[in-house]
């Protein structure tokens, strides 16, 4: 499955949150004065609102945050990742709640920042879809400076590293032998993944790892056997997400996570040779907000940011985004994400920017409304390959696009396409020119590099056109073909 964060903006939730009837009605009443009481939630906090003698709202709720009217009324005195804090009491990111303020964005004109380095995350468990597979000894190379093969799990008793299955362990070193044709490639493992936080024995492995410092030496000592034995170069750790309550997280995770980074930056430098330690961000604040960035950050080689499944079929659930189709890598909610890490003094060149090989798709709610913002009624259909409804991989977008009967449109400003066809189907997804803008804002940003996801989704059209608008040179490589193998030919039989 591939990953999936939510696109929860941060405004619309606390909407929800304080005022669930308003994004139902389009003409409340949230007035409110010493002789009527508020009908809708809370009409407002602090002494105005609350104050002993005329209380007019829930006088028992304190704001998110204080903004100077002291800590009797609110719940924290600043808010979390240093977003601003509202004349009433919420936190956020706007205008409205920025009085107007900005964040600076790091800026390098010219800059190719970025092009440093190229990550590829690998699913281990593509060989099991029923086509569009992409075994080990296919994987393009010469544009990826990095695998990350995804992915290991933690045991939840022993807390040592847990193969996913036995057919994704089978491709360990199949996947690290590839530094044989390429001697500049390094192959990291990528340890967790949405799914382990999913409900059932693994939800909270990550949360008690964090807890425990006998927990996370038996981790470290597992992991640095594992990583020798596959001659793995580093680890990626992909916990999504510590601190929230909807994936088994819990508050003493925000600094927890912060210990164990820096304990296993420790260890592995002890360990005698020069791995490398990432960490995965997500683009939303909502999540985003559980991890102490500034703690963190000292202790690893860089963060990899999802800036992807921005939007999907879940939006239909948050009353305040429904079910209407947007671009998955939206340009502007990515520059809204980034924003985050600048209001925390992070250095652009350890953040590296996610990049989609693949589209979220829709089936839109009717024939005449097929651009960003119309209304959907489910996942597109599932991909031949892929086989999820709502998922299409770049290879399946290729496909769809070359049988014909297809429109696709750029959206300028998220800086995508959208493909739709059979007068219903709808999906985003980036081209060269589109990965060409993302490219070129990293590098605008200053960024350490892109990471993308995943390798095995793309038909080598992708990697090949991001490849060839990097300064870096195409590495040398060993007994490689000229031309990038169709999917399911192997080099050695070549």
């Amino acid at each position: 499955m591939l990953r999936r964060q939510a696109s929860l903006l941060l405004w619309s939730l606390l909407l929800l949150l304080v005022n669930p009837i308003l994004a139902q009605d389009s003409n409340p009443d949230y007035t409110c004065s010493p002789t009527k009481g508020c009908t809708l939630g809370i009409c407002g906090m602090g002494p105005t609102f609350c104050a002993p003698g005329n209380c007019t709202s829930q006088c028992d709720a304190k704001s998110d945050c204080d903004p100077g009217w002291g800590p009797e009324w609110s719940q924290a005195t600043n808010c979390p990742l240093n977003v601003c804090c509202s004349k009433f009491g919420f936190c956020g990111t706007t205008a409205d709640f920025c009085d107007g303020k900005t964040v600076p964005s790091p800026q390098c004109p010219g800059g190719k920042s970025a092009d440093q380095r190229t990550i590829g995350y690998y699913e281990g468990w593509n060989l099991g879809r029923s086509c569009g597979r992409m075994a080990p000894e296919d994987i393009p190379l010469g544009y990826y400076t990095h695998i990350n093969y995804a992915f290991a799990l933690v045991n939840p008793t022993t807390f040592h590293i847990e193969d996913m299955g036995p057919d994704t362990a089978a491709l360990y070193d199949r996947v690290s032998a590839l530094k044989s044709k390429d001697p500049d490639l390094k192959v990291w493992i990528a340890v967790g993944g949405w799914a382990m936080n999913d409900p059932g024995p693994y939800r909270t492995t990550f949360s008690d790892l964090a807890a425990s410092t006998s927990a996370q030496d038996a981790f470290f000592e597992s992991l640095i056997t594992f990583m020798r034995r596959h001659n793995f170069d580093g680890v990626d750790l992909d916990w999504e997400y510590p601190v929230a309550e909807d994936r088994g997280g819990v508050q003493a995770d925000f600094d927890n996570y912060a210990t164990l980074v820096r304990r296993l930056r420790e260890r592995l430098n002890q360990s005698g040779r020069d791995y490398g330690l990432t960490i995965t961000l997500p683009a939303s604040y909502w999540y985003l907000r559980g991890f102490n960035l500034q703690d963190i950050e000292p202790h690893l080689d860089w963060f990899n940011i999802m800036t992807y499944d921005i939007h999907g079929t879940w939006d239909s659930t948050v009353k305040a985004i429904g079910p209407y189709a947007f671009a998955h890598t939206n340009m502007t909610e990515i520059q809204q994400a980034l924003e985050l890490l600048w209001r925390n003094n992070i250095n652009p060149g350890r953040v590296v920017l996610g990049l989609g090989f693949y589209g979220r798709s829709f089936t839109m709610k009717s024939p005449d409304c097929l651009h960003a913002g119309c209304e959907f009624t489910d996942g597109a259909r599932g991909g031949e390959c892929t086989g999820t409804p709502g998922v299409l991989s770049a290879a399946e977008i290729n496909t769809i696009i070359a049988a014909g009967g297809t429109t696709v449109t750029l959206d300028e400003e998220a800086a995508v396409q959208i493909v739709t066809w059979d007068s219903n189907q709808w999906v985003s997804y980036d081209d060269a020119g589109t990965l060409k803008r993302k490219l070129d804002y990293a590098n605008l940003r200053c960024l350490g590099g892109t990471m993308i996801w995943a390798i095995d989704l793309d038909d080598g059209t992708l990697i090949n056109a991001l490849g060839s608008d990097l300064s870096r040179p195409k590495s040398v490589l060993g007994q490689r073909p000229p031309s990038i193998p169709d999917f399911e030919t192997h080099w050695d039989e070549l």
